[in-house]
C-alpha cells in the first residue's frame, strides 16, 4: 500500500499574505486571538483544501473543513462541529459569513449568534434582505471591521 498523501509546500505568496487583503484578514484573526477569542476556521471545502489551509499558518485556533468533518453547511452537525471546537456553549459563538442560507440562518437556527460578512457576491446581494437583516447579531464589512468592532467592545468572550 502507497505512502499517505502529504500536502505539497505552500508557496511563500500565500503564506506571507502578499495580498492587502490577506494581510488585513490575517491581522484581523491575529487581533482576535490577542483579545482572547478562539478563531475557528471552517467552511465548506475539500480534505484537501484543509491542508492547505493549515498549510498558510493562519493565526487559527482550528481550521476545518466540512470535507474533514463529513458534513457541510447548512446541515446542524456542521454547527455542532463548531460549537464542539469552540469549546463553550452554541450562544457564545459568533459564527461569521456571507450566505444566508449556509451561514447567517443555519447558524442562528442551530443557537449561533451570527454577523454577516458584506464580503463578495453573496455577502452584497444579499446585504439588505430584510429576513437576513433581522436574523443576523451583527453586521459587518470585512474581517477588519469585525476585529475592530469585537476587541473595542466588552462583548463576553
Amino acid at each position: 500500500m502507497p505512502p499517505p498523501r502529504t500536502a505539497p509546500p505552500v508557496p511563500p505568496r500565500y503564506r506571507s499574505g502578499a495580498t492587502a487583503g490577506r494581510r488585513a484578514g490575517f491581522s484581523a484573526l491575529t487581533a482576535l486571538r490577542s483579545a482572547g477569542y478562539r478563531v475557528i476556521v471552517a467552511g465548506n471545502q475539500t480534505i484537501r483544501a484543509g491542508e492547505l489551509l493549515r498549510g498558510l499558518d493562519l493565526p487559527a485556533t482550528v481550521t476545518a473543513t466540512s470535507g474533514e468533518w463529513g458534513v457541510a453547511k447548512p446541515d446542524p452537525l456542521f454547527f455542532d462541529r463548531v460549537v464542539a471546537a469552540a469549546e463553550c456553549a452554541p450562544r457564545e459563538v459568533l459564527y461569521v459569513g456571507d450566505h444566508p442560507v449556509n451561514d447567517v440562518h443555519a447558524a442562528a437556527a442551530a443557537g449561533l449568534s451570527t454577523a454577516h460578512l458584506r464580503r463578495g457576491p453573496c455577502g452584497y446581494l444579499w446585504a439588505d434582505d430584510p429576513d437576513l437583516v433581522r436574523t443576523a447579531d451583527l453586521r459587518v464589512e470585512s474581517l477588519t471591521d469585525l476585529a475592530d468592532r469585537l476587541t473595542t467592545s466588552r462583548l463576553p468572550r
